[in-house]
């Protein structure tokens, strides 16, 4: 008894022992100028937290560090519980060549209960635009954050700033959540999708506001289980789901709820595309719920005959079967006449297409909508009955 006591004081009597680390990025050596490379710093610590026994932090203090391309690997982790805290900026090098080519700027792979919480990402991919929109051969260019094979994240209160591609990017990931993000980049600048979901499971992005050159939130392939919820968007391209149906064995989207969004002043609003070419995918079980339009282009399109520019289209028949789509309560003003428009697959025109609530105008007045290959569409338009008219 009197072993027992005499260990339960010492344990009471040191509460460091208890803590968990946290793991400073400038006692590795990073320094706040914005000009000394901090990316062996960095490193570092991400391989401290990972050796450490229990939940760790990698905390980043106030300032701008600059960062080469960094490569945070899971495969050697022992820790599930990482969050790396930022209240600094972190930089890209000014010469976009110097990651361009990596595909990504901050990646993690094969990561497990990875947490990123503050802190501001900047691409500054501002030149290597220019070079596109000259129409110079140029490279590719870097997502900004992408996570590769990782389970169990979180990504609350970053912002992403003017990034060279895609801000964000999951691929092959379950269980992400993203939060309270702000995404920023002109609407000229190309490829700048805010948000890319690839091959992911049970992705939730909420409260955000993404502004871009491209679209707002892309799903890709072989996604399931989604959940955005609460988005401002604009500029940019919307949200989308594909493109889809460039490869013939191509895995499918499905269970997917889009809801409480505005869309200003965006190319598109709610939209599905897919290339008109042979593919075994598909879209299904997809709700678009309380979306509200201001001077939208397209706020409600399915385009089966995606090809963007006009140039090398594939003009065949899209392969890609979408089925049971709800559009409950979208409202708001159109850019053009045409609010709604499904323009379906010839050999695979889309089934159980519902439309509820639907209150789009143009000018003061109805929109229109166009339908081509949609099959049979369930009723429940409304808000006025002649925003609809089918053409086949």
């Amino acid at each position: 008894m009197i072993q027992i006591l005499i260990l339960t004081y010492f344990y009471c009597s040191s509460p460091s022992l208890a803590a968990n680390p946290t793991f400073n990025v400038q006692t590795f050596g990073a320094k706040s100028d914005g000009k000394s490379d901090c990316t062996n710093a960095f490193l570092s610590a991400w391989g401290a937290a990972c050796a450490a026994p229990k939940p760790a932090t990698i905390y980043v203090p106030r300032g701008k560090y600059l960062l080469r391309n960094a490569y945070f690997n899971g495969r050697l982790c022992k820790n599930t519980a990482i969050t790396m805290r930022i209240d600094g900026t972190l930089v890209a090098p000014s010469d976009y060549n110097v990651i361009a080519k990596s595909g990504s700027w901050l990646r993690f792979e094969r990561v497990t209960g990875v947490s990123i919480y503050g802190g501001t990402l900047d691409a500054q991919g501002t030149k290597l635009w220019a070079c596109k929109n000259s129409g110079k051969s140029c490279p590719k260019g870097a997502r900004s954050l992408a996570f590769y094979n990782s389970k169990n994240i979180i990504v609350n209160g970053l912002t992403s700033l003017n990034s060279q591609t895609f801000h964000v990017l999951f691929d092959r990931c379950q269980n992400a959540k993203i939060v309270n993000m702000k995404i920023t980049a002109p609407g000229n600048s190309p490829n700048t999708d805010g948000i890319h979901l690839e091959r992911s499971s049970g992705v939730s992005i909420m409260n955000s506001h993404i502004g871009t050159g491209d679209d707002c939130v892309s799903i890709g392939p072989g996604n399931s289980n989604l959940w955005i919820e609460n988005i401002s968007c604009g500029p940019g391209h919307g949200i989308s789901i594909g493109s889809l149906g460039w490869d013939l064995q191509e895995a499918g989207v499905q269970n997917v709820t889009v809801k409480t969004v505005t869309f200003t002043g965006t190319d598109n609003g709610l939209r599905i595309k897919t290339w008109a070419r042979p593919s075994n995918g598909f879209v299904r079980g997809v709700l678009f719920q309380d979306a509200a339009m201001v001077n939208v282009r397209n706020p409600i399109i399915i385009d089966q005959n995606y090809c963007p520019h006009h140039k090398n289209c594939p003009d065949q028949a899209s392969g890609v079967r979408i089925s049971n789509v709800k559009y409950q309560d979208i409202h708001g003003t159109s850019s053009t006449q045409v609010a709604v428009k499904f323009d379906c697959s010839k050999t695979h025109p889309c089934s159980g297409i519902r439309l509820d609530k639907i209150n789009l105008t143009y000018r003061g007045k109805a929109a229109t909508a166009f339908c081509a290959n949609a099959g049979e569409r369930r009723p429940g338009l409304s808000s006025p009955p002649a925003a609809y008219r089918p053409i086949n």
